[in-house]
């Protein structure tokens, strides 16, 4: 006997419910809950396929059924694979998504420093926060767990946890039920005591396996990207007499191999107006918070790909610079990349 579509469905369903509840499932409760639109009498029929199979038992008469270790095991590898896929069609997605993007930002930076003989630099985008998307955890031997954690940005993180404990295909089941019915689209500033003393509380004696998973999850929710920034035109600095004495070049142009830096420059920019905002921004000498430029003035705007993730664009002259230009420049591309992040790059 093989299993059908519409058995596994009313498989998962069971698995699912008795974990939920840890009580022995039915099959009204079935009918209710799956959206095969089956009958009582039917879904008993299967059910009793199922049992035959080996895959449930009725732990005693006119009881519902509750999943053998033999469901279990098919739970976990279906959905490990189904996650497996998922993750390499995002990875795909992403890389491909990736390289038209790098491109872009590259041209933006060469074609704003040709347009306005300023030095430009654009920043890769990047998540206002990140959320939790899907967290699995999986037995390597005896002492070891895999966590997999998956963030909504795509970003995927893994690492091997050492545990004190046997950690069995059922409880696997079950821990991974509670993480991601409680953390699933939750970001840090949501992750409250409560809500992680409710997970130990389902956990109830595997709290240390929670706490070294939600130590993972922290990390993840607040490390930093890679950075990626894009320049051009710095040697556009020699233009300008006022910032071309050899000290002042030296630091800027220094400064200006340094990612890190530039991303200073353009973050303390953005916060100088007290809020994230795509208007453009004008900061003179002091106003960039910034020592390296004082006697500069930065234009900046900010470039939104879709709700939450963004990178920041910014033009660096001489405080003489062509300000009419620059922001008209600016303004205009702004218009152009809206309609590019549309049509979803």
């Amino acid at each position: 006997m093989e299993l059908s579509e519409r058995k596994i469905k009313i498989l998962q369903t069971i698995i699912r419910t008795y974990l939920e509840t840890g009580e022995p499932v039915g099959s009204r409760t079935i009918s209710k809950d799956t959206d095969l639109n089956l009958s009582s009498a039917t879904i008993r029929n299967e059910m009793s396929d199922l049992e035959e199979m080996g895959y449930i038992i009725q732990p005693h008469t006119s009881a519902g059924r509750i999943p053998t270790d033999k469901a279990y095991r098919l739970y976990v590898d279906t959905m490990l694979d189904d996650k497996k896929i998922e993750v390499q069609n995002l990875k795909e997605e992403l890389e491909h998504k990736a390289g038209k993007i790098d491109a872009l930002l590259k041209q933006i930076a060469r074609f704003l420093a040709s347009n306005t003989n300023y030095a430009t630099m654009v920043s890769g985008p990047r998540y206002k926060s990140k959320k939790v998307k899907f967290i699995q955890i999986t037995p390597v031997d005896e002492s070891n767990i895999l966590t997999v954690i998956v963030l909504d940005n795509n970003v995927v993180k893994n690492q091997i946890l050492r545990v004190d404990e046997v950690i069995d295909q059922e409880l696997v089941v079950r821990l991974n039920f509670i993480l991601n019915t409680t953390l699933n689209g939750l970001d840090v500033t949501e992750m409250n005591l409560a809500i992680i003393r409710n997970i130990k509380e389902q956990a109830g004696s595997h709290a240390k396996v929670i706490d070294a998973v939600l130590e993972l999850v922290g990390n993840a929710l607040t490390e930093d990207d890679d950075l990626k920034i894009y320049t051009s035109g710095a040697t556009n600095f020699l233009k300008y007499p006022e910032l071309s004495s050899k000290s002042e070049t030296t630091e800027l142009l220094n400064a200006f191999e340094e990612k890190r830096i530039i991303n200073n420059w353009l973050e303390a920019a953005g916060q100088s107006n007290g809020s994230e905002t795509h208007d453009i921004q004008v900061y003179i000498g002091n106003e960039t918070n910034v020592d390296t430029m004082k006697d500069c003035s930065m234009v900046t705007a900010t470039y939104k790909i879709h709700e939450g993730v963004y990178g920041k664009i910014g033009i660096i002259g001489p405080k003489r610079m062509d300000y009419d230009k620059v922001v008209s420049t600016l303004q205009s591309l702004m218009t152009e990349l809206d309609d590019i992040f549309k049509d979803d790059i």
